[in-house]
């Protein structure tokens, strides 16, 4: 068996593309593996080891749950290298490795817990860069971009632009998402249909991402959502 598409699509997404070992976060990224294609990283590091005789080798797991996203966790190198030395089995074992999974997903899931917003500008101040960070994924990495235009077949360009997804602007697209539905009072009633269709856009990307709609099914992003938030 090998990882499949849809894990390993949830495991970047959920993790925000950042290693999920206790106090470390590092951004990943697919241009540190030069050569693979996309989406086979070795940060993708089995909880239960995928061999016989690697750490926390389970011989009565099937093929199917080793590599499933359930037994996965996504970490940078130095750290995926730590869990899985031999003399360090007993100070990683499963159960506090699905621990930091939990609390790493947990925290990226409810970043927003605790803001306190009181108006429309504060509100619109909080998205702004998200958004900013998606556009510059999307004009660095995207199908229109330099890098695309220059290497259409590249395999490596592909990668780059597909982590980004992952790690940026899903997770990037979830944030907004959760601010416009928590402060929507905040808008007027002839925005609520832009809210809406940035919702629905949301929504939508994210399931074409994880393979569960075409393309042609997605809710394009509205422009008008973009000038409601950065516009005067």
């Amino acid at each position: 068996m090998s990882i499949t598409n849809k894990s390993i699509k949830l495991l970047w997404s959920n993790a925000a593309g950042r290693c999920s070992f206790r106090s470390c976060g590092e951004r990943l990224s697919v241009e540190e593996a030069e050569g693979v294609t996309p989406y086979t990283l070795g940060e993708m590091a089995h909880i239960k080891g995928n061999k016989l005789g690697s750490n926390r080798y389970d011989v009565e797991q099937s093929a199917i749950e080793r590599d499933s996203y359930e037994n996965l966790i996504l970490l940078c190198p130095t750290h995926h290298t730590l869990i899985d030395k031999a003399e360090n089995e007993d100070a990683f074992p499963i159960e506090l490795l699905h621990e930091m999974k939990r609390e790493h997903e947990s925290f990226i899931s409810t970043r927003l817990q605790g803001t306190k917003i009181d108006n429309i500008d504060q509100l619109k101040d909080k998205i702004a860069p998200y958004m900013a960070e998606n556009y510059q994924a999307w004009e660095q990495y995207g199908p229109m971009s330099e890098n695309a235009r220059k290497n259409p077949n590249s395999d490596q360009v592909y990668a780059l632009w597909t982590s980004e997804r992952l790690s940026t602007i899903v997770p990037n697209n979830r944030e907004i998402a959760a601010l416009v539905q928590e402060y929507r009072e905040l808008f007027s009633r002839r925005e609520q249909r832009v809210v809406s269709k940035f919702i629905q856009h949301v929504e939508s990307y994210e399931q074409w991402v994880h393979d569960k709609i075409p393309y042609n099914a997605v809710q394009r992003f509205p422009s008008d959502f973009e000038d409601l938030i950065l516009g005067e």
